[in-house]
Formats: C-alpha cells, structure tokens, sequence
C-alpha cells in the first residue's frame, strides 16, 4: 500500500492520480485507492483540506496529484451580485460549504436548501461538478468548512451541551 503522509514540493510532476470528492479530501486520515486502482492510505496533518491540483509526496517518492471528483450540487444563478450575497449570507449562516462562482454559487445537493434558496429568489440547478468551496477567512488551505457541519475536535463529535451544565 502507497503511504502518504506529506504535501509534495511546489512544482513536483505527479505520476499518479488521485480522484476524492470534497468530503474525502477533507479527510486527514483515509485509506482509498489511486486512480490506477492501488491502495493508498492517507496519514496528513489533521485539518488539512486537499484541492484539485494539490500534489501529495508518498513515502517511496511517488508524487501523486489530486483530481476533485465530480459529485451533485446544486448552483444558484443570478446577474444581481446583491442577490447573490444574501444567498451566500443565509448559507453560510447555516454552516454550509459554498463554492463562489461568476455569477452563480454551488453547494452539495440538499433539497431543503435548494428550496431554502429558490425562497430567497434564485433559480436552482442541479450539476455534476468538482466541488471547490471557499476555505473560510481563516483558512488558507486547512478549511474550517466542514461538509458535515462544525465539530469541535475534528472528528464530527462536538461537546455534548449537559458537559457544560454537570455540577461540580
């Protein structure tokens, strides 16, 4: 199994693919396979968010790339960027990764928040697409935008509310 565990140096030539849909590549620690069909297992620092395009180093020196796999989305459309802003305020005040795009926004198929957003006026589609969301305003490329929402530790779990309350 192709162990990497470390970014590869800028301007390194891949030789091997990786293909993860925004979830996975949100993943420090993940065993998957290469586009070739060899095992790999990831083992990067913890918060790290991979993009299409970043280059990973294995440990026997195969410089691997990674490919943002298509997955379903939905994108609101509009030429009004005022529109569009208050679209991207009511997502992102809902925790929701948001891809910003010329003149339209995308963000993970959900019914509800297509619905949520044709409420506010926009048009929704649905596409098969690479899903490249903002990393957030503190970010850079360890994005705080989870696709499963916040968690505390890193691991989905967040406290539990009563730990906060329990006497002393």
């Amino acid at each position: 199994m192709l162990l990497i565990e470390q970014r590869a140096a800028a301007g390194a030539i891949a030789t091997a693919q990786l293909m993860l849909n925004f979830e996975r590549r949100c993943k420090s620690r993940l065993r998957t396979r290469l586009v070739s069909g060899e095992e790999c297992g990831l083992f990067l620092e913890r918060g790290t968010v991979l993009r299409g395009g970043d280059k990973l180093l294995a440990n026997d020196g195969v410089v691997v790339e990674v490919i943002a796999a298509p997955e379903a989305l939905m994108e609101a459309s509009s030429a009004d960027a005022l529109q569009l802003a208050r679209v991207a305020y009511h997502l992102g005040n809902r925790h929701v990764a948001v891809e910003i795009r010329p003149g339209c926004l995308r963000f993970a198929h959900d019914h509800v928040l297509g619905e949520m957003v044709r409420g506010l006026g926009l048009p929704v589609t649905e596409v098969e697409a690479a899903f490249e969301p903002e990393s957030g305003a503190y970010g850079g490329s360890a994005s705080h935008a989870h696709p499963h929402g916040h968690s505390a530790d890193g691991e989905g779990r967040g406290p539990r509310i009563h730990d906060h309350f329990q006497a002393k």
